[in-house]
């Protein structure tokens, strides 16, 4: 499985057949607790599903694989960020986060943990200089998300790696996902993603999931999983897995409506365009973007990403409210995409229309 190219892996990784019956796909345990063959003596290691289940271990494995580590898998992508950050740092630590992030990762560190001590510091981590500089002797976690949440920026997590010092290095993966871009690869300690969005890929599970190649990190976060129970169940882990072994097709089929829709906007007066150069997220700025966001027919106007069908939001004021009056602020005139599978041809019909019909709302409201 090892020298199996990625393709190969997202297909494979994780499912032995059945060995009762010899079904391809193996069962779902459906189960809280396991018998014991006798008092103390476990069958195959599992006692009780809080601690561990086949069906979740058979999604564990395929993520190792996949991101080159050891996974844990959590009940939702913020139950995996909860879990990284409470397993590495204590009362009285430093983190550094990005200035351009996910709401949930600033609210769950800036209203919660940072009542129990926790200290922070947000960085363009675009610039290496001004993350260097951040970095302090308590510096315990560099948090990285690339591309960020919702601007799409891009970091250089090598760069970021070779200026933590004593700090550990932990890198979202959500938006490139392992098919473009496998962070222990360069040296980051842990890898994070909500598994809600492009590794399930099909808007139906919420789940987390955490990778990462040192064995003693690996240790820890199956301790949280145990210790503060925020596990997915078997079914949800089932779905993503089930996700995965599609992952590798879908997401070239993301990238080719993602720079479709990227390159009809840059021609049709749109500011800022960006897209990452792979995965379907896409965003621009538009004076009447709420406007558009509204007038859309196959972009449906609803939070999340990396399903198969596409999504539009305006983050400001939908999933990037908490980020209010911070440095992570969204601009009002935000919009950011997630470009399904569909034809990407229809994708551009579907925005230009929506585009004209504000245009013509506008005229009119003007005559």
């Amino acid at each position: 499985m090892s020298d199996d190219r990625f393709e190969t892996k997202a297909v494979h990784a994780g499912l032995d057949p059945d060995p009762t019956y010899g079904s391809i796909v193996p069962a779902i345990h459906q189960t809280s607790t396991f018998v014991q063959p006798r008092v103390g003596e476990l069958a195959a290691g599992y006692d009780y599903a809080r601690a561990g289940n086949p069906t979740r271990s058979a999604l564990e494995s395929a993520l190792g694989a996949l991101e080159g580590g050891e996974a844990a898998v959590f009940a939702s992508g913020m139950a995996a960020t909860h879990a990284v950050i409470t397993a590495t740092c204590g009362a009285g630590d430093h983190v550094i986060l990005p200035n351009d992030l996910y709401g949930g990762t600033f609210r769950l560190v800036d209203k919660v943990l940072s009542r129990w001590g926790l200290e922070y510091t947000m960085v363009d981590q675009t610039d290496l200089d001004a993350l260097a500089g951040a970095v302090r002797e308590d510096t315990r976690l560099v948090w990285v998300e690339t591309p960020t949440n919702p601007l799409l920026n891009v970091v250089d997590i090598d760069g970021v790696v070779a200026r933590k010092r004593n700090a550990l290095v932990a890198v979202d993966n959500t938006f490139a996902t392992p098919a473009n871009q496998q962070p222990l690869a360069h040296g980051a300690d842990l890898v994070v993603h909500s598994t809600t969005k492009y590794l399930g890929g099909h808007s139906d599970v919420i789940g987390g999931a955490v990778i990462t190649d040192d064995p003693g990190l690996a240790e820890q976060l199956r301790f949280m999983q145990r210790a503060v129970g925020s596990v997915p169940g078997p079914f949800d882990c089932f779905l993503v897995h089930r996700g995965l072994r599609t992952l590798a097709v879908r997401m070239r089929a993301h990238a080719e409506s993602g720079q479709a829709v990227s390159e009809w906007l840059r021609t049709a007066g749109a500011e800022d365009v960006r897209w990452p150069g792979f995965s379907g997220m896409v965003s621009f700025r538009h004076p009447d973007a709420v406007a558009i966001a509204q007038a859309t027919r196959l972009f449906t106007l609803a939070e999340s990403l990396g399903g198969v069908e596409s999504l539009i939001e305006i983050p400001q004021a939908m999933t990037h409210q908490t980020v209010e009056g911070s440095d992570a602020a969204v601009p009002a005139d935000f919009v950011r995409l997630s470009c399904g599978i569909e034809a990407p041809e229809d994708l551009v019909a579907d925005l230009a229309l929506a585009f004209d019909r504000v245009t013509d709302r506008a005229g009119a409201a003007r005559a």
